[in-house]
């Protein structure tokens, strides 16, 4: 794909138009929403202060979560791609999305796809083998999806009643299995399309039935209704919005809705790319879309992301890669979200392509952060450097003489070095919006 400057300076233009509100918004919005003051006091065994020890406050994690779908965990064709999937899975991912697609979980009525060692199907590999994992390496995982009408399976009668017997059986054996290991479910997903596999899918009440089955089904678990780019984000038509009226309504009723999704796949050919872009990388519209969610008191996560890059050119890959910067700056910066998830890690491995083929399917538009040959793109190097060292706090600190000392820094898990007068020990402590900001280091 040929790429010149005249096409970066239009897909780029609404970031560099307004790039004064976007910088000042992005800075103001961290600071508020991502970062807090902590307070740590030293003390020896019987409580007493200890003045003039030198700390280190390094942060090791992020309170904040970021990462990609596990779809290909276990299904790369050679041990050495499985073994740099999950080795580069990790190295930038605290989150993961686990495929729970109903035609592939149960291909079979009462064939249920969860043991490690059940059949091989693409892009879904078993619950069980993505649990392992996320265990192994410390990554949160969440499921996709409970009611996802696009995939129903052939074997189940269409009829509104077949289905709803048939989801409660569903809701129920995946909440009996797995509820108290998988913290948040996305209960629907995709609910504009202009076609339905099932009856019920028309149905009136469809999303706030399926809220209060998940409801009684997860009562302890997160609760994420999750919708796709254009009703999320296009016709932004401020709370006259379809997807927020949905919402609306739904909270109305009394249904629980603990957080809101928004996807960002930007699935356009690249000949449309300057006519699009004034839309999806406006600033001022992602912040208005954000803080108008954020009204309804619910955290909010970016549930699903595609930045095209069209092909393997290094000018492309480098406008993939600035692109992301600037839209994950803008998400994280936004009030109330708590989540971005990246779609698919590895290139040549999308939905509705064969591995490898680039010129179908969602492989089309090389919207990975791993080349197919497993290297890595700009836009991988772009979300390492974010989280891993642009917003990460290291602060050295030292004890006054009330053996306290405090800084400002991001929320996450921290490391803390003590060293002096005789002292050298290390702590670790957990630095939440929600929970406590004053620690005490008994040493």
């Amino acid at each position: 794909m040929t790429n010149d400057c005249s096409r970066r300076e239009k897909i780029l233009k609404p970031f560099h138009e307004k790039a004064d509100f976007m910088n000042e918004r992005v800075a103001a919005g961290i600071e508020a929403n991502r970062k807090g003051q902590l307070e740590l006091r030293v003390v020896d065994r019987e409580g007493r202060p200890l003045p003039g020890l030198r700390l280190r406050l390094r942060q090791t994690g992020h309170a904040f979560k970021h990462g990609c779908n596990l779809f290909m965990l276990g299904g790369m064709e050679s041990e050495a791609k499985e073994a740099a999937y999950r080795e580069r899975f990790a190295e930038i991912n605290n989150l993961g999305t686990l495929p729970i697609y109903w035609t592939d979980l149960e291909p079979e009525e009462g064939k249920l796809r969860f043991a490690t060692d059940s059949p091989v199907r693409y892009r879904r590999p078993p619950v069980d083998l993505c649990l392992e994992y996320c265990v192994e390496q410390g990554i949160e995982p969440k499921a996709h999806c409970l009611n996802y009408d696009a995939f129903t399976p052939d074997w189940l009668p269409r009829d509104t009643v077949s289905v709803k017997r048939a989801l409660e059986r569903r809701f129920l054996v995946l909440a009996e299995r797995y509820a108290g290991r998988i913290p948040g479910w996305e209960v629907t997903n995709e609910t504009f399309w202009e076609r339905g596999r099932t009856d019920f899918y028309w149905d009136p009440e469809m999303v706030e039935w399926s809220f209060r089955l998940a409801e009684r089904c997860f009562p302890q678990n997160e609760l994420i209704m999750n919708e796709a780019t254009v009703p999320a984000w296009e016709p932004f038509h401020h709370n006259r919005g379809a997807y927020y009226m949905q919402i609306e309504r739904a909270l109305a009723a009394g249904v629980r809705i603990d957080t809101i999704g928004l996807q960002f796949h930007m699935f356009y050919p690249a000949g449309r790319e300057a006519e699009v872009t004034p839309t999806f990388y406006d600033p001022e519209r992602i912040f208005a879309v954000m803080d108008l969610y954020a009204g309804f008191g619910r955290p909010l996560q970016i549930t699903e992301v595609t930045i095209p890059a069209y092909s393997l050119q290094a000018e492309d890959e480098e406008l993939q890669a600035e692109i992301i910067r600037y839209l994950y700056s803008m998400w994280f910066a936004g009030a109330g979200m708590e989540a971005i998830v990246y779609w698919n890690l590895w290139d040549g491995y999308a939905y509705r392509a064969e591995p490898g083929d680039m010129s179908c399917g969602e492989n089309y538009y090389h919207g990975g952060l791993l080349r197919f040959d497993g290297t890595v793109k700009p836009a991988f190097e772009v979300i390492r450097d974010l989280f891993g060292r642009v917003w990460r706090s290291d602060c050295r600190l030292e004890s006054d003489s009330d053996g306290r000392a405090g800084c400002h820094v991001f929320y996450g898990d921290y490391e803390v070095e003590i060293s002096g007068a005789g002292v050298r020990e290390t702590r670790k402590l957990s630095f939440r919006r929600d929970g406590a900001r004053d620690f005490e280091l008994r040493v």
